[in-house]
């Protein structure tokens, strides 16, 4: 069935409770702001509507408490404007493009509702500026009346959240959980049976990664829900590192399972298949008790298993397979502790995130290009009505700026509002201007609001449908004097297409960077976390790395997608970079408290040879310098008494395997790049 079908002949349960939550809390917050004779009470329902998006009632109190002291910086910024260019409008416009440009760098840098408050700050010091430009003595005022209005609308949508149908974070945040989970066991079992499928194998490892990065973000907004939020974000790191590690420990496995299975004793082989096939079945079972059971259950096997006489390859493995089922014990644990925190007392810090602060530069020069082109624009035609222009590339520039396909996306609010234009006219305008009274414009100006809310309740819709019912609102302005001329709503829809189209020509002659050079970036984000490894104290060195490797494994793997089939390697390429760092620190938590300084020398050699030969294995160049400084770290270890021959035989396996893993990914990237090159040169 159609989407559109789908969304307003058979919608869900979910669908109806968002769309009527959504309204009412519009209803609320124009009532209430036409009872106050507030200026512009449209924007008390834009501000309800925007929090209504993601309606869990945390959500809503984190992302309108962003929202507020967005509006507070942007208010402050505004003003300051004005007070130093009240009488110069050239100036004025040029610092507060640089404001706008600011505000949109900062929001691409952030992953939190945070980011909606810098796009906030921005929006609101365009309006009292641009407002403030034609009644100067009024700025203060006009400052306190945009907060009022933003303020009214997020105490509604918080009010109207909180009680009727409300939705927990905690709900939200154990689903997320659940298909982090399940995902990362389907994974396991795919790895620990060999799959060479590397479809399934990336899905499953985005499918895994996606919930698990959305989980870290949303997990802050369970502190706004009792005291048991603290526990939920805490389980919610917990699940976000563990899962991470048990990634890079597959991803080892897997190699030495496949490169070296003819020389492991066969009972190895079926212990894998054994707890792959409990992995799977894991991933299936209907509670977090029955999975713990099974895989405690393979653990204690695997524990008991004899490696006194075993191959140091053989021991390797058995130690990842003991490894592999510590991390998913941990995983579910945490994904216990997510809802019920209080059973559990789990240890866990925010992790960080990856950052491009080049990507949010340009970010940044676009927003203010898209500002500057419309404000000249309004400065030579003296349009009042340029002011809704600028406000749509403001908001606009800078909330699509990180999504992955920005020009779709704003197509689809262009329509949506195309589609706003007749109805905002017909309902907004033709019927309004018959009605009297609060009861009759409620009934005549909420139901095209209702059926656009209706359709934004389902993902693939939500940009037509939000922009037909910011469309509405924006296109018809209520208020306690309207103007329903006909020329002003022309002149209105003439001012949101061309914000819109401002935009649009943005970012079409301002692309994002190209999926070359953002694999360059992502690579040398790697490195450069490699390198710093020994140089920051473990836990904040893992914090660092793991947290910016979720990131970058999605981005790697939706390059991947992008690339024909016999020319994929950025998947297989972030997990060696994982599995480099992982094992780095694995490396320190057993050498850091050996002493010598022949020992922190080589430690730190061996360190800078991997990320140099991970940097070169991206550009298909293999290196033996691993091998060299790796050596070089193990002749040092002689001289610690404390450390015991099989653990030097362990660390010398370590080395010896790292090494063959770069070199089979500096193969796999010059394969990659052969079909490529031979497609340039063409036939001979």
């Amino acid at each position: 069935m159609s989407p559109w079908l789908q969304a307003y002949l058979t919608p869900s349960k979910q669908a109806v409770q968002f769309a009527v939550k959504a309204t009412l809390a519009m209803l609320l917050a124009l009532y209430v702001a036409l009872w106050c004779d507030l200026e512009r009470p449209y924007w008390a329902l834009i501000s309800a509507a925007f929090l209504q998006i993601r309606p869990m009632s945390g959500m809503v109190v984190e992302k309108g408490l962003s929202q507020i002291v967005g509006t507070v910086i942007g208010c402050a910024a505004g003003i300051a404007i004005m007070a130093l260019f009240v009488q110069a409008p050239v100036p004025a416009l040029v610092v507060l493009t640089l404001w706008i440009m600011l505000c949109t760098y900062g929001s691409s840098l952030l992953r939190n509702n945070a980011s909606y408050g810098c796009i906030m700050g921005a929006v609101t010091a365009m309006l009292i500026v641009v407002i403030g430009a034609s009644q100067p003595s009024g700025i203060f005022g006009i400052a306190v009346a945009r907060l009022s209005e933003l303020a009214l609308g997020a105490l509604c949508a918080t009010l109207v959240s909180s009680l009727l149908w409300p939705i927990k974070v905690r709900d939200h945040l154990g689903q997320q959980a659940d298909a982090v989970v399940n995902q990362a066991f389907q994974h396991a079992a795919r790895r620990l049976t060999d799959s060479s499928d590397l479809g399934e194998l990336q899905s499953t490892l985005t499918g895994s990664l996606e919930p698990l990065t959305q989980l870290e973000i949303d997990s802050q907004a369970a502190r706004y829900e009792g005291p048991e939020g603290a526990g939920r974000i805490r389980a919610s790191h917990v699940l976000t590192r563990h899962t991470l590690r048990l990634m890079a420990t597959l991803h080892a496995l897997q190699q030495l399972l496949h490169h070296y299975g003819d020389r492991l004793d066969p009972t190895i082989h079926e212990l894998a298949d054994e707890i792959a096939e409990g992995f799977r079945l894991s991933a299936e079972a209907s509670g977090v008790g029955q999975a713990h059971r099974r895989l405690h259950d393979l653990r204690h096997r695997i524990l008991e298993c004899p490696d006194e006489n075993a191959s140091a390859l053989q021991l390797r493995v058995i130690i990842g397979l003991r490894e592999a089922l510590g991390h998913a014990l941990v995983m579910l644990d945490a994904r216990d502790a997510i809802s019920r925190p209080g059973r559990k007392r789990l240890r866990g810090v925010a992790l960080a995130w990856h950052r491009d602060h080049l990507a949010a530069g340009l970010n940044a020069v676009r927003a203010g290009l898209i500002f500057a082109t419309l404000a000249s624009f309004w400065m030579a035609t003296a349009w009042n009505n340029g002011q809704v222009a600028m406000l749509l590339g403001t908001l606009f520039s800078a909330f699509f700026a990180s999504r992955d396909n920005p020009v779709m996306i704003c197509m689809m609010f262009a329509k949506g509002m195309l589609a706003a234009i007749p109805s905002a006219f017909l309902f907004g305008h033709v019927l309004l201007s018959q009605a009297s009274g609060f009861p009759m414009l409620a009934m005549i100006f909420l139901p095209p609001l209702f059926l656009g809310l209706l359709g934004a309740a389902n993902p693939r819709l939500m940009g037509y449908c939000l922009a037909f019912t910011i469309g509405n609102i924006l296109l018809t302005m209520p208020g306690n004097g309207m103007d329903f001329s006909f020329d002003s709503f022309i002149n209105r829809a003439i001012a949101v297409m061309i914000g819109l189209a401002a935009v649009v020509t943005g970012f079409r002659l301002i692309p994002g960077f190209g999926p070359t050079l953002r694999k360059k970036r992502l690579v040398g984000a790697i490195v450069r976390d490699l390198r710093h490894l020994p140089n920051r104290p473990i836990h904040e060195a893992e914090t660092r790395f793991i947290g910016g490797m979720a990131d970058r494994l999605l981005h790697l793997a939706k390059h991947d997608d992008m690339l024909p089939e016999d020319q994929r390697h950025l998947f297989t390429l972030g997990l060696t970079g994982l599995d480099i760092g992982y094992a780095c620190l694995q490396l320190r938590r057993r050498l850091d408290d050996l002493p010598g300084t022949e020992l922190r020398r080589a430690q730190r050699g061996f360190f800078a040879a991997l990320a140099r030969a991970y940097a070169a294995s991206a550009r298909g160049h293999a290196s033996d310098e691993v091998r060299r400084a790796g050596d070089a770290l193990i002749e040092t270890l002689h001289d610690q008494p404390s450390l015991s021959e099989r653990r030097r035989t362990l660390l010398a396996g370590l080395v010896e395997r790292l090494d063959l893993s770069l070199q089979r990914q500096a193969e796999r990237a010059r394969t990659s790049r052969m079909p490529s090159r031979a497609a340039q040169a063409g036939p001979a």
